[in-house]
């Protein structure tokens, strides 16, 4: 008879994920973004391909994370936008097929709110991402995997990353904003 592992804790009145490493679920995530367009409207889109390891420390404040997204993977719901979105004038997706993110730290936390510091890669250019995570709950999957929630948010300036590809227009702005908010939702396993 095996006997069973905690899949949770507690941590600050929080029942938090037991220590040890998690994959990110493919088929509980979504990888999103929003810009807006022709600084009247939102766009929204969203990476169908994406990956993330999730390091839950003995300390949950030394937890990690890193996160690999297939940049050709990107879906507006419009193809001819998609198309050029993976173009050179954007992530240019031949040549740079993946962006990635890793956590240096967390910086802070107040409840079930944690704030991470990390490195985002977007066409070879690496620069520091300040990533709000709030934690949503864990538990174990009528499967027996242990498994918690979270969503996190971000804003960018693309053109940090070398997107800069843009059209001025004669009302005055552009056609698309250089800020960039991210969005993520996602649900991870531990690995057995």
């Amino acid at each position: 008879m095996t006997e069973s592992v905690a899949s949770t804790r507690t941590f600050e009145g929080l029942q938090i994920p037991a220590a040890g490493t998690y994959d990110l679920d493919a088929a509980h995530k979504r990888v999103g973004f929003v810009a807006r367009h022709l600084m009247v409207s939102k766009v929204r889109g969203q990476f169908a391909d994406a990956s993330a390891v999730i390091t839950i420390g003995e300390d949950p404040l030394q937890s990690s994370v890193t996160a690999s997204i297939n940049t050709a993977s990107i879906e507006t719901g419009q193809t001819d936008r998609d198309n050029h979105l993976r173009s050179g004038d954007f992530f240019e997706s031949e040549k740079y097929p993946t962006m990635d993110f890793r956590s240096t730290g967390i910086k802070s936390h107040a409840g079930a709110e944690f704030v991470l510091d990390g490195e985002l890669t977007i066409k070879g250019v690496t620069k520091p991402v300040e990533l709000t995570v709030e934690f949503e709950g864990a538990g174990q999957s009528p499967y027996g995997f242990a498994v918690f929630g979270f969503s996190a948010t971000a804003e960018i300036d693309r053109e940090d990353w070398g997107l800069t590809w843009n059209m001025a227009l004669e009302s005055g702005g552009v056609m698309v904003s250089k800020k960039i908010k991210i969005e993520i939702e996602g649900e991870a396993i531990r690995r057995a």
